[in-house]
Formats: structure tokens, sequence, C-alpha cells
């Protein structure tokens, strides 16, 4: 799979149109949830480039990243005279980029897509990478394929239309990119002023954090090895995530952040990660992003779901470790008791 072409910038409408040129396309559609459709399609609805472009629009969250979203997609391409040689623009967060790149990759066995993310999230996850899919059977991205965009576009302007709670989601995957770097990059997310964010200095943050995937997924874009290194914090995470999808939906990050409590636990107790580290890493998770209320009755749920993941090999449970900031150990595992241990840490630490 060749590098992922992405592309940030300040000149949206340009970059756009040149993109969509490049792609020769016969008819252009916009792929947005009921909340893009609302806030970030009117930034570029005037654009010349997309005019007589066709809008398909599901419903927001991602209890609805499943087959009844995807059916709809397919069949508003048919419906609407979509070819081979068309393109999909996935406008939205990661729900939105997940979802279109597999639609778009796998309606008449593929056409291209461009995609546009317009969360914090989709801007440093989601939309890099060339992974694609949807949830199924109450898990996580259970069915999808590898697929790059034509090309990711970033522009910070869609920052303006986002939440606390929608910013801190994505800034949960920034803190994993600065704890697979370097100190220095790491330090400079501690210290971020997250709550009242400089727009521009955010901007910067999110380019580095963009780096920091590219560079790993360009070295192993279909997770064979290194790659791994971007499942910190989500064997933990994508259990809680599937957890609350039974009770009350989280945001991605979020459940990724309470993730990272338990794995950099995991890291001091099996790798050797210095636990001033830790304790300052989840002190900032729990101001910030709370907890997921659960017991010890939940326990055997998680534990189920974590055998599920997809990063597994045989029975044991598949963790990504750090050693140090930017020491990363994949293909960690750990028994039933340890993980059981994690928990009690994340209720009680």
């Amino acid at each position: 799979m060749e590098k992922q072409k992405v592309i940030i910038s300040n000149q949206l409408e340009q970059i756009l149109s040149e993109e969509i040129a490049a792609c020769k396309a016969n008819h252009t559609f916009i792929l947005t949830d009921e909340t893009t459709l609302r806030l970030c399609l009117p930034v570029v609805s005037s654009y010349a480039c997309l005019q007589g472009a066709r809008t398909i629009t599901i419903k927001a969250g991602d209890t609805h990243k499943d087959l009844e979203s995807i059916s709809h997609v397919w069949n508003e391409l048919q419906r609407m005279g979509a070819t081979r040689h068309s393109l999909l623009i996935n406008l939205g967060g990661g729900m939105v980029t997940d979802l279109g790149g597999f639609a778009a990759s796998t309606f008449k066995r593929g056409i291209s897509f461009i995609n546009i993310p317009t969360t914090l999230l989709s801007m440093v996850d989601a939309s890099v990478g060339g992974k694609t899919g949807i949830n199924f059977g109450g898990l996580k991205n259970e069915i999808g394929v590898f697929n790059n965009a034509s090309c990711v576009i970033l522009d910070t302007i869609f920052l303006q239309t986002l939440d606390e709670e929608n910013i801190l989601s994505g800034y949960a995957e920034m803190q994993k990119h600065g704890l697979i770097s370097t100190e220095e990059h790491w330090a400079e997310l501690m210290n971020f002023d997250i709550e009242k964010p400089d727009l521009k200095e955010l901007g910067d943050l999110v380019a580095k954090s963009v780096q920091v995937k590219e560079r790993i997924v360009t070295e192993d874009p279909t997770e064979k090895g290194i790659r791994k290194a971007l499942n910190l914090g989500h064997t933990v995470g994508h259990a809680f995530e599937s957890l609350a999808l039974q009770r009350k939906p989280v945001l991605h990050g979020y459940a990724v952040a309470w993730g990272l409590v338990c794995e950099l636990y995991l890291s001091v107790a099996k790798t050797g990660f210095p636990v001033d580290k830790m304790r300052q890493m989840t002190r900032f998770i729990f101001e910030h992003y709370g907890r997921m209320s659960i017991t010890c009755d939940d326990y055997p749920a998680l534990l189920e779901l974590m055998t599920h993941d997809k990063k597994n090999t045989g029975s044991d449970i598949n963790f990504t470790l750090l050693g140090g900031i930017g020491d990363i150990r994949i293909n960690q595992t750990a028994t039933k008791e340890e993980i059981e241990e994690a928990l009690d840490f994340y209720r009680e630490g």
C-alpha cells in the first residue's frame, strides 16, 4: 500500500479543487452525518469545485457505524448513478471517514475517495493510515479493509465547530502519539492548555501528531509489526467502548484515555515504565476525562471483549506496552489476574 497523501492546509478550497481535478471523476458525492451536514457542509458548499456534487447523509454517532448505514450509502450511490469513475468525499469525523472509506472501497469494487476530517480525533487518527470499516456484532471495527484515500486534507477551520468533549476526545489520541514518540513531544502536549486551546498552536501540535502516525504507518502499512505501537491504550480502550455501546455510548478518545490508564499500569508492572510518568499521565486523564463507572462484576464482560480484539494471536490477549516514553514494546501479553489488577487501579487509582 502506497504512502497516504496527507495535506495540511489553510487553503481548503484551492487544495480540494486541485485534488478533485486530479481524480477525474464523472460524478462527485459528499458523505456527511447529521452533525456535519449542519455544521461543516456550509463551510464548503459554496466552493466552485463542489457545485453539482450530491450529498448523502447518515445518522450521527458510533452506534450508526453499522450495516444499516453502509447499506444506505451504497443504495444512494447506486440510486444517483455512481460509477467506478465516481468520487466520494467523506466530510466528517472518524465514523464518517471510516464508514465512507469502506463504502467507497467496496462499491463497484472500489471508487476514489477523499477524506476531509472535521474533528480533532479524525484529523490525528481515523482519517490517516488507510483503515476503513464498520462495527459488527457488538464489536468495534469488526468489518473493513485497508485502503488509502486519494488524499486526506486537514484544515483546522473545522476545529472551531467542536465542543470541549470532542476536542478532548481527539487530544487523547494525540497524547498516545506523544507517549510513543519523544519526551519533548509528550511534554509539549502535557503543558498545552487544553481547557482554553489556542487553535493555531493546536494546529501545530496536530501536524506533529500526524507526522508520528504517518512515520509508523509508512514503515508498516498493514500492521505486521511496529504499527501495533498505535494500539497503545486500545486493547482495554476498545473493550470499554464496546461495553459502553451496550449502555451509554462514549466518545472514542475517552475510551482510549481510560485504556491508557490500564495499559500504562501494565507497562509499569511488566516492562518497567516509570511510575512517576504513569502517575502524571493518569492524573491528567482522570482530571479531564473522568472515569467510566464499572464494578468487579463488569470484569468478565471486559475480558471477553478483549479476547475478540483483532490484535490477538491464539488465546492470548495482546497489548502494546511501553518501557518508557518512545520505548515501544509490541506483542506483550498479560494474565487475567494482571488485567484485573489494572482494572482495579483504574477504578481506585
